[in-house]
């Protein structure tokens, strides 16, 4: 019998919408949008995306600590913002800063809004564990 490794950040928003951060299948690593959620589970900063970047960007990486993968394990993203045109700049200045030489495939989408008042960016991801760490 196989065992399910799921994650969760232990916030109110995972039980209020029922869903888990990440779940691990065979060698892959399934993860939900990461967003700016404090450790208490609060939302911030609005407004600010270089800001949600960063705090989402950590989020991540306490998934990726979760299984002891890194970011070079990345496969695949997906980045979601609220005016994508008016923020690309800042949001490809992140994306390269967090990645550094790594290049996992990526889309980038602009939508009108996301799920918290104030949200500007969401960012989910494959991570595959038979990649060098």
């Amino acid at each position: 019998m196989t065992t399910t490794d799921v994650y969760d950040h232990g916030i109110p928003a995972e039980s209020h919408f029922g869903y888990a951060q990440a779940i691990r299948s065979g060698d892959l690593i399934h993860v939900s949008g990461q967003l700016a959620f404090d450790e208490a589970g609060g939302f911030r900063p609005e407004d600010d995306v270089a800001a949600q970047l960063e705090l989402t960007y950590v989020n991540l990486d306490r998934v990726l600590a979760h299984y002891g993968a890194t970011r070079n394990q990345i496969v695949s993203q997906t980045l979601y913002a609220v005016d994508l045109v008016r923020n690309a700049e800042v949001v490809g200045q992140a994306n390269r800063a967090y990645f550094g030489a790594h290049r996992p495939v990526s889309t980038a989408l602009g939508v009108t809004e996301l799920t918290f008042t104030g949200q500007l960016v969401e960012i989910s991801c494959v991570i595959d564990m038979q990649l060098p760490a």
